[in-house]
């Protein structure tokens, strides 16, 4: 079993690590993990964030850990030169169109969560993000208005198999869970969102045992703070579920604790190749001073096991030493403790 492991930039080295550690620690002979660089020092080291050589290693892999991407360094390089185009290339290169982010509160950490501890507690959901299509990969750049301004423009669209897709992804996710799906478009004011609700629609006609709702992007964003118990799986295109995913991940308590799985059609021989990495970005600002919380990859890494190896009964053991270790009130700065990166991934290494 061949992991290619992809670090990146800022924190990403230090919570790559020590998932790479808890892998390690169980003990399994038959996986091979390969490092390669990505992102901004990929950029500085061979020109470009996303190498030949780390997409061809990527693509014999049967899976993907990533830790993050972004470099102020980098700011001024042209857009298509920019560490953040290795994990949009990446998405693209590999056709990874489902972006999976479970979102619950762990026990213990009702109280770490912006809502109300009554309120934080009933948070199970899981969103499910299209990957390759929005106003993320349409036509865009800067224009002159004919009374001379600048302009500039994005265009979103979806195609219906493009939705299609991401909508089986979704139903056949709410099967496994409380049988609920919940669309989340902007269809009262935009055509492509009217496309993804029609499409939508069609396809849960194939999924009758699943609940269907719809829901404008603007409510949805009031009701995960409102009332997040209400949803099961909840499935919206590239930006709107950018913008929720991480809004939920402040609903349980910090964006360092949310992992998140990108998979695709391919088909390994033991499960689905994806890409898995955490939700948070680089964090330049606290980059190499062992202040991270690697919680959010070593969830990422569980995902890893269970979807793309076919090894449910090891990523159970990952998600419940990080429970434990949540349990016993080890945490980290952004969530009030003083727990650092090391001694995080040394207390889950100690509960497996």
């Amino acid at each position: 079993m061949k992991i290619a492991v992809l670090p990146g930039d800022g924190i990403g080295p230090e919570v790559t690590h020590e998932a790479v550690r808890v892998i390690e620690a169980l003990g399994l002979r038959d996986i091979a993990m390969e490092q390669a660089p990505v992102g901004g020092a990929a950029y500085k080291a061979h020109g470009h964030p996303l190498p030949p050589a780390t997409l061809e290693i990527a693509r014999q892999s049967d899976a993907i850990l990533f830790g993050a991407v972004g470099d102020p360094d980098c700011d001024a390089l042209d857009r298509h030169l920019r560490p953040e185009q290795a994990i949009l290339g990446l998405r693209k290169e590999l056709t990874l169109f489902a972006n999976l982010r479970p979102a619950k509160v762990f026990k213990g950490l009702e109280d770490h969560s912006a809502l109300r501890p009554e309120v934080a507690s009933a948070i199970d959901l899981l969103i499910v993000r299209e990957l390759n299509g929005d106003v993320y990969f349409g036509e865009k750049g800067f224009r002159t208005t004919a009374s001379g301004e600048r302009e500039g423009y994005d265009v979103m669209s979806y195609s219906e198999s493009e939705v299609r897709r991401i909508a089986h992804v979704a139903f056949r996710a709410a099967r496994t869970r409380a049988h609920r799906v919940c669309s989340v478009d902007k269809a009262n004011v935009l055509e492509t969102s009217q496309l993804w609700r029609d499409v939508i629609v069609e396809v849960a006609k194939e999924y009758p045992d699943v609940t269907l709702d719809h829901m404008y992007v603007d409510n949805a964003a009031m009701q995960l703070v409102r009332n997040p118990g209400q949803f099961d799986v909840m499935v919206t295109g590239n930006l709107f579920g950018d913008i929720l995913s991480d809004q939920a991940s402040m609903c349980v308590g910090s964006i360092g604790m949310l992992a998140s799985a990108s998979l695709g059609e391919r088909q390994t021989e033991y499960g689905t190749f994806g890409l898995y990495e955490p939700i948070h970005g680089s964090a330049p600002d606290i980059a190499g001073k062992g202040l991270a919380n690697p919680m959010a990859t070593i969830l990422s890494a569980a995902m890893l096991l269970r979807h793309s190896l076919g090894l449910a009964e090891q990523a159970d053991r990952i998600e419940r030493a990080v429970a434990a270790a949540q349990e016993d009130g080890l945490f980290g700065r952004d969530l009030g403790g003083t727990a650092g990166t090391t001694e995080i991934g040394d207390a889950v290494l100690a509960r497996l």
